[in-house]
């Protein structure tokens, strides 16, 4: 059965950190474009950061360029968001999706994916 579950997502104060994780099962990510996007109450879902499968190039949104870190290791299936320095606009639902044919831009600002996981809540409040 192919599976995303993200996990990481919390409560943190503003200016503090969390990872988020993305963990795959049931096919490998290796060859996917795999790709973050936040959805927060009454707000279209956005693209935050996607990485891709061939050569590892990045994509982030201008609203989180020099915060958010993406990252994976196919050794164990999973890709990461490293979030420094969150803002309480950060707070959203956070969402994996993989695709196995696009490019990383295409798939962050369309929002593209093939398997979806069911997201964590991140929340950035004082």
């Amino acid at each position: 059965q192919v599976q995303l579950v993200e996990s990481g997502g919390g409560l943190v104060q503003p200016g503090g950190s969390l990872r988020l994780s993305c963990a795959a099962s049931g096919f490998t990510l290796d060859y996917y474009a795999i790709g973050w996007f936040r959805q927060a109450p009454g707000k279209e879902r956005e693209g935050v950061s996607c990485i891709s499968g061939s050569d590892g190039s990045t994509y982030y949104a201008d609203s989180v360029k020099g915060r958010f870190t993406i990252s994976r290791d196919n050794a164990k299936n999973t890709v990461y968001l490293r979030m420094n320095s969150l803002k309480p606009e950060d707070t959203a639902v956070y969402y994996c999706a993989a695709h196995p044919r696009t490019t990383i831009q295409a798939m962050c600002i369309m929002k593209y994916g093939n398997y979806w996981g069911q997201g964590t809540q991140v929340t950035v409040s004082s």
